[in-house]
């Protein structure tokens, strides 16, 4: 009798989990399409007129383009969100995982973590294949309609071949030692591979810059020494130390605009992209690079690190018991449970159940927005960084009429009427 109680008390289990996700799926999916129905809705709606904030510096012309980059962007991604759900119900309920494992089986029986290796490169691969043909939209129908890309089909091509060599040797070997810790390491596995990871992760902060990044962009020394010296000053001014400033060749793939820093301890260094020293002037340059330095001053960048950390700790502590219940395996469409398969599991559902936190991490990273917005008014001029935010609205076809809810679930930064407002009172 007690064992056929445990048997109910599985098999409920299992139901309770596979309801829970079929329903978190079904929550999650109709959400995203009633936010992307309101988001196209609103921006249409507001598409004849231009905001009286913006009516003397942005044309009706640029303001419509704008709107209807808006919308085309949402649609695709609505249709991308829709497969990318079909796919991920396709792999767990409807057995494409469990199929790759018992295909792989057959050529490793013996070899467990060769086995894993296979099955999850598989998915990977299988799930890039899927996005492949709307990056290719994305790129050559809609950012070219709208005359934003620069990019080649060759060009389109070897980047998509260089960052699958460069998945397969950066994440190839910390799959394998992922899947080696997880066999052979005990019951505290996932915190050695905690530590592995943090370590990864900021080994790759630190050769991103000098290693990484050169294999997709050209970067060559400011050389404007008027713009280079007001930069240096600010950097003096800010505290802050970088390997140098560089001017990234961005306009070989597109016309959007930005600047950043990058990197960690020594190796920081300012990065400007050509098409956005091409448009705007030294005083609004200076602007938006104070930006950037106020989320260094702020430790935005130590705080996400931080976090990161933090979440992926919780994670592989979740993944380390959930390995543990057969529900997890059953509940979610795979009948052979193993290290790989507990893994590979987590990687696909857990965004599902992290999606309603969307609006949190969205809030949090606007408030950081703020605060570099802030301090760009103290070290610079708030004047010339709304003069500057303009211009890239402008040239980047942002909308400045966002769904007000949509842009709370999703946005990072702040809408423009709103950031624009709160600069202006600096400047006032």
């Amino acid at each position: 009798m007690l064992h056929n109680g445990n048997i109910l008390t599985e098999l409920d289990l299992t139901m309770t989990f596979t309801l829970t996700f079929i329903g978190l799926v079904i929550a999650s999916t109709m959400i995203r399409l009633w936010l992307a129905g309101r988001h196209i809705r609103h921006v249409q709606q507001h598409r004849d007129q231009v905001p009286v904030a913006f009516s003397a510096t942005i044309t009706l012309d640029a303001h419509q383009k704008a709107a209807d980059y808006t919308a085309a962007k949402s649609k695709l991604g609505l249709s991308e969100g829709l497969v990318q759900t079909l796919l991920l119900l396709a792999l767990t309920l409807g057995g494409g995982l469990q199929s790759m494992d018992n295909f792989w089986q057959q050529l490793f029986a013996d070899q467990a973590i060769i086995r894993g290796v296979a099955v999850i490169c598989s998915a990977m691969l299988l799930t890039s294949l899927i996005d492949l043909p709307f990056d290719y939209y994305k790129t050559f129908v809609i950012d070219g309609k709208f005359g934003f890309n620069k990019m080649t089909v060759a060009m389109f091509l070897a980047d998509l071949i260089k960052h699958g060599l460069l998945g397969l040797a950066l994440g190839g070997p910390i799959l394998l030692l992922a899947l080696w810790l997880m066999q052979g390491a005990g019951a505290y596995w996932w915190l050695y591979l905690w530590f592995a990871w943090s370590a990864f992760n900021l080994i790759m902060l630190a050769v991103y810059p000098s290693f990484i990044a050169p294999l997709f962009n050209k970067f060559s020394p400011l050389h404007d020494e008027q713009l280079k010296t007001r930069i240096e000053s600010l950097l003096t001014k800010c505290g802050f130390k970088s390997q140098g400033l560089f001017v990234m060749d961005g306009s070989t793939r597109s016309s959007h605009g930005n600047a950043y820093f990058t990197g960690f301890g020594a190796s920081k260094r300012v990065v400007f992209f050509d098409t956005l020293l091409a448009r705007l002037n030294t005083d609004e340059i200076e602007s938006v690079l104070a930006h950037e330095l106020g989320h260094f001053k702020h430790h935005h960048v130590i705080k996400r690190i931080i976090m990161l950390f933090s979440v992926s700790f919780l994670g592989l502590a979740l993944l380390g018991w959930l390995m543990q219940q057969p529900w997890f395996y059953t509940g979610l469409g795979v009948q052979n449970a193993s290290n790989y398969m507990a893994l590979m599991l987590f990687l696909l559902v857990s965004p599902v159940f992290l999606f309603l936190l969307r609006p949190a991490m969205a809030s949090y990273s606007r408030k950081n927005e703020f605060e570099a917005d802030a301090y760009a008014a103290k070290q610079a001029s708030a004047k010339d960084l709304v003069s500057a935010l303009v211009k890239l609205y402008r040239d980047n076809a942002a909308t400045l009429t966002p769904d007000p809810l949509h842009s709370a679930f999703y946005d990072s930064h702040p809408p423009a009427s709103t950031r624009i407002a709160k600069l202006a009172t600096f400047s006032s």
